[in-house]
């Protein structure tokens, strides 16, 4: 068994935008997340878990924000290149645990869309996948809507599933 812990932090920007990524889902929100990449906090947080579990560096690593082949990438291919290092060596997802942390945008709505676009992702059970959403009851720069973070918790198991 292998535990892997994963956190990301990104800011909001100014320009205008209808939505934005959250878990793998668009996501109704008024300005855009600052990244290189699509911002998603949650699928960061979650391969960086993924790589970390087996001590394989982090999203950073894999995926420079110098390097222009990942702008505007769409973070769930991060996360399939991410738990194919994971099939690679041996081992399997047993679960995760993510946690969006955010005073807005609101997410209970797309939750459940977040943990079937995750699972179908890594090609297992609905049930072995967690999102949950909490805020920081308006205090520090997520509470002041300047942000969004998420951190995630996996657990790896070598061998077949059961």
């Amino acid at each position: 068994m292998r535990i892997g812990t994963g956190f990301d932090a990104h800011r909001f920007g100014t320009a205008p935008v209808a939505t934005v990524r959250i878990g793998g889902v668009d996501v109704p929100h008024p300005v855009e997340i600052l990244a290189h990449s699509d911002g998603d906090v949650v699928l960061h947080a979650l391969c960086d878990a993924l790589l970390g579990a087996l001590a394989l560096g982090d999203i950073g690593q894999h995926f420079p924000d110098t390097d222009d082949a990942f702008a505007d990438v769409d973070s769930l291919q991060l996360l399939r290149h991410c738990y194919q290092l994971v099939t690679d060596r041996g081992y399997r997802l047993v679960n995760c645990d993510m946690t969006l942390i955010a005073q807005r945008p609101r997410v209970a709505a797309y939750i459940v869309s977040m943990r079937e676009i995750i699972a179908s992702t890594l090609a297992v059970e609905t049930d072995q996948v967690s999102v949950k959403a909490t805020t920081t009851e308006r205090m520090g720069y997520i509470g002041r809507e300047e942000g969004l973070a998420a951190e995630a918790v996996v657990l790896l198991s070598r061998g077949a599933a059961e």
